[in-house]
């Protein structure tokens, strides 16, 4: 599914396969790399079924597949400029399989937003965002399987370091109005995503680490 819809999509762009391929195997390769273990193709392809059932909902359907695609295609824990160098990368290849520059400029505005997940004046980047945190409703031993694999990508922090960073970033979530931006979202993820992460930070604060 993952891929045929990539290829799908360049085929509006491109004919050569050579470079469809070229482009698939360097995602592939990417989000295949041995430090990552919670932003993968598996993560990828769960984005893009939240994506799809919302499908009719997206003004720029083209701009939301490509920054799926391109959203953590650089992805370090260690380095704090990842959506940055992602949606550069992005727009390289766009650009070489002349992508409109509209297109273009939405789906750097869905790569950057991921950053902060904060409201923006885009719907579809709203969507987009809200897809992209839609693990965080999910039933406790999913939300479980993520928060470990979230661990081993920064396993070389401590553990003391590691938990007081990953507290502050599951309480700024639980103090936002809303963690979902849109309805869809809000009214099918908001509830468990608050039961399970107010379950992980007591989970930490028990670990006696902070």
């Amino acid at each position: 599914m993952l891929e045929n819809s990539f290829k799908l999509l360049l085929i509006n762009y491109t004919d050569n396969s050579r470079i469809t391929d070229r482009y698939w195997d360097e995602i592939n390769t990417c989000y295949a790399e041995p430090h990552r273990h919670y932003h993968t193709i598996l993560h990828l392809n769960n984005f893009l079924k939240e994506l799809t059932a919302i499908r009719t909902r997206l003004e720029n359907w083209p701009a939301v597949l490509f920054a799926l695609y391109y959203h953590d295609i650089i992805y370090d824990p260690l380095r704090s400029d990842n959506e940055e160098q992602s949606a550069i990368l992005a727009r390289e290849r766009m650009e070489q399989i002349s992508v409109p520059g509209f297109i273009i400029g939405a789906v750097a505005s869905c790569i950057m937003a991921t950053r902060s997940h904060e409201v923006n004046d885009s719907p579809d980047v709203n969507y987009f965002t809200d897809a992209d945190l839609s693990v965080l409703g999910q039933a406790p031993d999913i939300y479980k399987a993520y928060n470990n694999n979230i661990r081993k990508e920064y396993r070389g922090y401590p553990d003391a370091i590691y938990y007081r960073g990953r507290k502050k970033v599951l309480s700024d979530f639980l103090q936002m109005t809303h963690i979902f931006k849109t309805d869809f979202f809000y009214d099918k993820y908001e509830e468990q995503a608050r039961i399970n992460i107010k379950a992980e930070i007591a989970w930490l604060d028990n670990s006696k680490l902070l």
